[in-house]
């Protein structure tokens, strides 16, 4: 090494480099060789570990410290203990949910040089909407300029210092801060620590002054030039007394937190420990009501396994933490945090980070940092935005462009159309017109266009059975009239609607059916012969018709009637009687046309047994009343003697001639059947005789036989009224 000594003199002193000795990080990292002061000599030291918050939130320092703060106002979280780089790093935190005193990062806030970049999360409780602004003023991505480049990957905003090699992410999980030792080890403060190694001075108050709570500490590195009036740095300064336990009841943790300690991230644990992470995920799934939360501590720990080269699937895992990308984007956990593009200058340095988030399918790029497109191919973008590749024609906005790769944009001229064929317009209501060419709309075609308002005027009328249809028949304009059949039957000039009878020719029954006539669209007729109906209700006959007629009918033979349930016949004059009632009479009458019946009911006459003459009781011969010959009235056998005289002879003595004599019934009644009064009459009669002689003396002497009747027993016999009934001469002869 050189050294000066005096007069402008240096002496060159040889200078041996001590022995490398290998140190273990407390942040886990492995030891990098650095250059001394003098950048003479390596030795090793321990990287600053990415310092992470996520979740209500949890911090782990740049040598490793975890601790939680709830703090909600804004806070320092790095800068320079000895300002070498002008760096400044900003949290603000707020409070995730009105109803829970529990904060998350809002934004994140990075001070270089003179420029402030602000990175935000617009949505702390749904889908991340993430913005970068610088100065307040909102930064179209991707960014790059005056040594900070911006990127966004879908779900995280990644912001970069190449000079520094210090790279920023932050996204709706959380954040984290990757700071090279070599520019800034021993020389950090504020809620990140010191990064020296040595996490006993993390806990450390402006001023230097430490303490053994992190949490504690972290409230008084209030960024008072942007923290609301609200917020203040606490008056007095703590005491190393130990806090009070917290207090609380115990909670289940959810099951996702478990995946941090599970086969899923086996091979991420020997490089970066889970117990952080996990503490952290227990202590959201029991303090916050949104579940969504839980996914920060995974999410902040696959970064740090990305970090480490060790990429984890595990959003495929779970459905709560799981991904959502554009349509023509793939989720990716370990993706380039500068994606390639179509613009990349391959002798530029690319940013060395991996990032989760949404990238071009592979196979594909995006065209550029801009665009957001993914392309198989580079070449142009046209003014709508679409890619084109080299050489490709196409037509946009009615103009013939190409993609010219000499100057990888796209050149256009308008473009010429032909000139359009007339066309002959002659069916009804069209008229040529010049529009824009359906199959180009960049050219014009001249065609026959309707125009209702020149159609003709048409009066139709229909047939029976038919109705008007008017309609535009496909490649027409002007409506036209149709007759199209009804649904129904037409005979001589009437409709029949199916189902209704319809007149046809003689013994023929003819109806309208629903069987179309394809001839006519009308409904059939359909006619059959009549069936003759010859089997006749009980008390008629079938009696053949005369011959203009199709059939005979049933013409009444008897009376039909009922007693006690059954039915009975009668003939025309006919009368009948129950067995058990012959006083009840049915007579069978005919009146017009019709057979009917008649129901009498006869009256009997008194009856008293005791004045009856001995053997003379009896059913009159309807069966209905009971008679008998009075004593004192009835018909007898009497006697008499007499002369007997026959033609001037006579007998000497008296002879006993027996004679009938007495009363017999006879009655007169009103007749239903033949509409007048009927008589019935009896006399009293021989009903036995017999022939004897008797000897006549003449007066010339002759003795002259004379044979007469001699009744022997008398009795009553039905006689007709009109005839006056004779009476035997009861004078007494007496011979001479």
């Amino acid at each position: 090494m050189a050294r000066c000594i005096e007069n402008n003199t240096v002496e060159i002193v040889p200078y041996e480099c001590p022995p490398l000795e290998n140190i273990t990080c407390t942040n886990g990292k492995k030891p990098v060789l650095v250059y001394d002061e003098h950048y003479c000599c390596q030795y090793y030291a321990c990287d600053c570990k990415p310092f992470c918050g996520w979740g209500d939130p949890h911090y782990i320092t740049f040598d490793g410290l975890y601790y939680s703060y709830q703090g909600n106002c804004s806070y320092i979280l790095m800068e320079e203990i000895s300002p070498k780089h002008q760096l400044k790093i900003y949290i603000d935190n707020v409070f995730c949910d009105p109803t829970e005193d529990v904060s998350c990062p809002r934004s994140i806030i990075v001070s270089y040089r003179s420029q402030a970049i602000r990175l935000i999360n617009h949505n702390l409780n749904g889908a991340v909407e993430l913005e970068a602004l610088k100065n307040e003023k909102h930064l179209k991505l991707p960014y790059s300029q005056d040594d900070i480049r911006i990127m966004d990957s879908g779900i995280n905003l990644v912001l970069e210092i190449p000079p520094l090699k210090v790279v920023i992410t932050f996204g709706l999980v959380g954040f984290s801060v990757n700071l090279p030792f070599q520019y800034f080890g021993k020389n950090t403060q504020g809620h990140c620590g010191t990064c020296n190694n040595n996490q006993a001075d993390d806990c450390m108050l402006p001023g230097g002054q430490l303490v053994k709570s992190c949490a504690v500490m972290a409230d008084y590195w209030l960024a008072k030039d942007i923290s609301p009036p609200s917020c203040k740095i606490p008056p007095v300064l703590p005491t190393n007394r130990p806090e009070p336990e917290p207090t609380g009841t115990s909670c289940t943790p959810n099951d996702i937190c478990g995946l941090l300690k599970s086969s899923v991230f086996a091979a991420c644990h020997p490089f970066v420990s889970p117990d952080h992470f996990y503490q952290g995920c227990v202590f959201d799934s029991c303090h916050l009501s949104n579940k969504a939360v839980e996914c920060t501590s995974l999410q902040t720990y696959a970064a740090a396994c990305a970090q480490a080269g060790v990429c984890i699937h595990w959003r495929n895992q779970t459905t709560l933490c799981a991904s959502d990308c554009p349509s023509n984007k793939v989720y990716k956990p370990c993706g380039p945090a500068e994606q390639p593009t179509c613009e990349d200058d391959p002798n530029e340095s690319t940013l060395n980070f991996t990032t989760e988030g949404c990238f071009c399918p592979d196979g594909k790029k995006l065209f550029n940092k801009e665009s957001g497109i993914c392309v198989d191919k580079c070449g142009c973008l046209d003014s709508e935005g679409i890619p084109r590749e080299f050489d490709e024609k196409f037509e946009h906005n009615c103009q013939n462009c190409i993609c010219k790769e000499s100057t990888r944009t796209v050149t256009c001229e308008p473009k010429v159309c032909p000139v359009p064929p007339a066309a002959n317009c002659t069916s009804p209501g069209f008229v040529l017109v010049n529009q824009t060419n359906p199959l180009d709309p960049c050219c014009s075609v001249y065609v026959c266009q309707c125009q209702s308002n020149t159609c003709p005027v048409y009066n139709m009328n229909c047939p029976v059975g038919h109705i008007p249809v008017v309609d535009v028949p496909e490649g027409k304009c002007c409506l036209e009239h149709t007759c199209e059949p009804k649904r129904v039957c037409v005979h001589r000039e009437t409709e029949y609607q199916p189902g209704s009878s319809v007149p046809g020719p003689l013994c023929q029954d003819c109806t309208c059916t629903n069987e179309v006539d394809p001839k006519t669209g009308l409904f059939k007729i359909k006619c059959e012969f009549q069936q003759c109906q010859e089997d006749c209700e009980l008390g008629y006959e079938y009696k053949e018709g005369e011959a203009n007629e199709c059939c005979g009918k049933c013409v009444q033979t008897h009376c039909i009637f009922s007693v006690n349930g059954t039915n009975q016949l009668l003939s025309k004059g006919d009368t009948w009687s129950p067995p058990d009632s012959k006083c009840e009479q049915y007579i069978c009458v005919k009146s017009g046309e019709t057979l009917t019946t008649i129901r009498s009911h006869i009256v009997c006459p008194p009856f008293e047994e005791s004045n009856c003459q001995p053997d003379t009781i009896q059913t009159a011969a309807d069966g209905c009343c009971t008679t008998c010959v009075e004593k004192e009235k009835a018909c007898k056998l009497l006697s008499m003697k007499t002369v007997v005289s026959h033609k001037g002879c006579q007998s000497y003595e008296e002879v006993e001639i027996p004679y009938c004599e007495g009363s017999c019934n006879t009655f007169t009644k009103y007749s239903q059947l033949a509409a007048s009064m009927q008589h019935y009459c009896s006399c009293c009669k021989e009903t036995r005789s017999s022939r004897r002689t008797v000897n006549l003396y003449c007066l010339n002497g002759d003795v002259v036989p004379h044979s007469y009747i001699h009744v022997e027993e008398c009795g009553c016999d039905q006689t007709e009224c009109t005839k006056a009934a004779g009476h035997p001469s009861r004078r007494r002869r007496s011979l001479p």
